[in-house]
């Protein structure tokens, strides 16, 4: 009886608005996909550049250095950019994961849909 529910809920559509579904889905899995390798790499890099500032702090705090923001590059003490480079890691950690959950409820709807269309990609030879 659960079965019969299920499928009552399901729109009828037709062929073409069923391949426009499916093409915006799958293009939207993507670009969440690409902004989070995008962010991944910026976070590694962040890393990167904390790793060595921490270097540099531990020995001299006082020391100058540059930090791009807003397409301004503006100097600092190593003291004063760490902190920031910090907080901005962390922030962009959040975003990853809110993304991350995004594409898995995006990939389950995703996966519900080719289920109740009986969608299966075809094979380009």
């Amino acid at each position: 009886m659960s079965t019969s529910k299920a499928k009552s809920k399901v729109q009828p559509l037709s062929d073409q608005e069923i391949q426009q579904t499916y093409s915006r889905l799958q293009n939207e899995l993507q670009s969440l996909a690409g902004k989070i390798g995008e962010l991944e790499q910026e976070a590694e890099e962040h890393g990167l550049v904390l790793s060595t500032l921490n270097e540099a702090l531990q020995v001299e705090p006082g020391r100058k250095c540059f930090r791009l923001i807003g397409g301004v590059l503006v100097e600092r003490t190593v003291k004063d950019v760490v902190p920031a480079l910090q907080t901005n890691r962390e922030g962009i950690k959040k975003v990853i994961a809110n993304l991350t959950e995004q594409y898995t409820t995006k990939e389950r709807d995703f996966e519900t849909f080719k289920h109740d269309y009986n969608v299966r990609p075809i094979s380009r030879a």
